[in-house]
């Protein structure tokens, strides 16, 4: 189970809102001891803030590719 010291879960799952939060945190901070459903990660996909490694490897893992594109560095 997500670490919730700051939030209560379940008035968390009543919102979609809450739940792409939930959904965000466990992507990016551990599951803990629950799995994370794939279906649940598609549907919300475009409304999840993800860290950039843990965008990139889902999208590796769901999709077969890196849709996600690296920021350019500006050469001075």
């Amino acid at each position: 189970m997500v670490h919730l010291w700051d939030y209560d879960r379940k008035e968390l799952e009543k919102t979609e809102q809450g739940r792409i939060f939930l959904l965000e945190r466990m992507i990016n901070y551990g599951p803990g001891n629950e799995k994370i459903k794939l279906s649940q990660v598609k549907k919300y996909w475009k409304k999840l803030h993800l860290w950039l490694l843990q965008k990139k490897l889902f999208e590796l893992i769901i999709w077969g590719k890196i849709k996600t594109s690296l920021p350019s560095k500006k050469v001075f």
